[in-house]
């Protein structure tokens, strides 16, 4: 079943940050080389659609996550195994490694908490 949904000016929603479940990441990169990563999350109801990536660059350190856009209906239906996967292209164009925290959401103190990878960049 497919569902469509257009946002007009009479539309409520709002934006959430999704936590990543896992990711298939390259174990090296090479310098001036283009790789897919994928990213898995789950979507919570099927009101979240998926709006692209929080992706922050800090020298080399990437903090990414899953931006959603949040249709807020009285029809949406909770999932509870909708795992989806999404893929984020990186470029390579410094010399690393590359530190990649992929946010997995918070912890009981309410901190931040990651899925941390460093990759190396072979010439």
């Amino acid at each position: 079943m497919l569902n469509s949904c257009t946002v007009g000016e009479d539309d409520n929603f709002h934006y959430e940050i999704l936590p990543v479940a896992s990711v298939d990441i390259p174990s090296e990169f090479h310098k001036g080389e283009t790789y897919g990563i994928k990213v898995r999350y789950y979507r919570p109801s099927t009101c979240h659609s998926f709006n692209g990536f929080y992706y922050d660059a800090d020298m080399n350190t990437r903090t990414i996550a899953i931006r959603t856009i949040v249709f807020e209906q009285n029809n949406c239906t909770p999932l509870t195994d909708n795992l989806l996967e999404q893929y984020i292209n990186f470029y390579v164009t410094g010399n690393g490694p590359f530190l990649f925290k992929f946010w997995q959401g918070k912890n009981e103190a309410g901190e931040d908490i990651f899925l941390e990878y460093e990759v190396p960049v072979i010439d």
